[in-house]
C-alpha cells in the first residue's frame, strides 16, 4: 500500500484520539481495513471536538485527504463498500486483540504486547462506534479491557505482581491519559485464541466488584446448537433475519483469520436462530 502523506501536529483539542491514531499507523501495512475505520473514527470525533479553529480545520483536512487515499486504493473492498462487512471485520479484530489479552493474563504471563493487545482492544471497541451504537458487551469489553491495561501496566511499573484474571476495579482509572499502556509494539499478527470460542453473554457485568468474565478455557467450538428438526412454525421478524445475516458475516470475516472455532460458532448461533425465533 502506498505510503499516506503526513499529517500535521496534533492540535492539543485532539488529545483524547492521539491512541486511535497511531493505532491506525500501526495498521497500514497490517490490517489497512482496521487502519481505514481508526482514521474515520478520529475524523468524526475530531469534526464534534473542534471543526472551526484554523489548526483543528487543518489537521482535520489533512485526515480527509488520508481517508480518501486510503479508500482509493482499498478500492472495492467489501469491509469498506458494506457497512455490515466492516463492522464484523473490525469487531472480529478487537474480540481477537481481547482474548489474546485475556488468556495471557489468565495463564499469568504478564509483559508488554498483552498490556498493548488489552488497551489496543479498548481502542477498537471505541472504533466501531462508527457503526452506530455498542453493544451492552462491548461497552463492558472495553471498560474490562482499558482498566486491565492500566492495572497491569501500574502493577509492572511499581515492581509488584499482578493479580491474574478478573478482580474488583476501580470506575474511574482514566486509561486516556496513561501514554505508556499503548506505547508496547504489536504482536507480529493478529491475536488468537487457543482452541477455545468465546461466549460474549458472559462478560463482565456493569458492576465491576468482584466481576466475572469467561474463564480461559472457553466451551469447544463443535458443541452443537441445539436446535430443533423443523423450523416450519417458527415466525422470524426482520430484525430476526438481520441478526441472523450479521452471525453469517462474522462468520466469513472470522473464517479470513482462518478462526474456525469464532466462525462455527457464528453460524451456530445464525442456525438457532432462524430455527428456534431464539438467540
Amino acid at each position: 500500500m502506498a505510503a499516506l502523506a503526513q499529517l500535521p501536529p496534533l492540535p492539543p483539542q485532539f488529545k483524547s484520539i492521539q491512541h486511535h491514531l497511531r493505532t491506525a499507523q500501526e495498521h497500514d501495512k497490517r490490517d489497512p481495513v482496521v487502519a481505514y475505520y481508526c482514521r474515520l473514527y478520529a475524523m468524526q470525533t475530531g469534526m464534534k471536538i473542534d471543526s472551526k479553529t484554523p489548526e483543528c480545520r487543518k489537521f482535520l483536512s489533512k485526515l480527509m485527504d488520508q481517508l480518501e487515499a486510503l479508500k482509493k486504493q482499498l478500492g472495492d473492498n467489501e469491509a469498506i463498500t458494506q457497512e455490515i462487512v466492516g463492522s464484523a471485520h473490525l469487531e472480529n479484530y478487537a474480540l481477537k486483540m481481547f482474548l489474546y489479552a485475556d488468556n495471557e493474563d489468565r495463564a499469568g504471563r504478564f509483559h508488554k504486547n498483552m498490556i498493548k493487545s488489552f488497551y489496543t482492544a479498548s481502542l477498537l471497541i471505541d472504533v466501531i462506534t462508527v457503526f452506530g451504537e455498542l453493544t451492552d458487551e462491548n461497552v463492558k469489553h472495553r471498560k474490562y479491557a482499558r482498566w486491565k491495561a492500566t492495572y497491569i501496566h501500574n502493577c509492572l511499573k511499581n515492581g509488584e505482581t499482578p493479580q491474574a484474571g478478573p478482580v474488583g476495579i476501580e470506575e474511574d482509572n482514566d486509561v486516556e491519559e496513561n501514554e505508556d499502556a499503548g506505547a508496547a509494539p504489536l504482536p507480529t499478527q493478529p491475536p488468537r485464541p487457543s482452541s477455545s470460542a468465546y461466549d460474549p453473554g458472559s462478560v463482565p457485568s456493569s458492576s465491576f466488584t468482584g466481576i466475572q468474565i469467561p474463564p480461559g478455557a472457553h466451551a469447544p467450538a463443535n458443541t452443537p446448537a441445539e436446535v430443533p428438526s423443523s423450523a416450519a412454525d417458527v415466525r422470524l421478524t426482520p430484525e430476526d433475519f438481520a441478526r441472523a445475516q450479521k452471525y453469517c458475516k462474522y462468520a466469513g470475516s472470522a473464517l479470513q483469520y482462518e478462526d474456525v472455532s469464532t466462525a462455527v460458532q457464528n453460524l451456530q448461533k445464525a442456525l438457532k436462530l432462524l430455527t428456534t425465533g431464539r438467540e
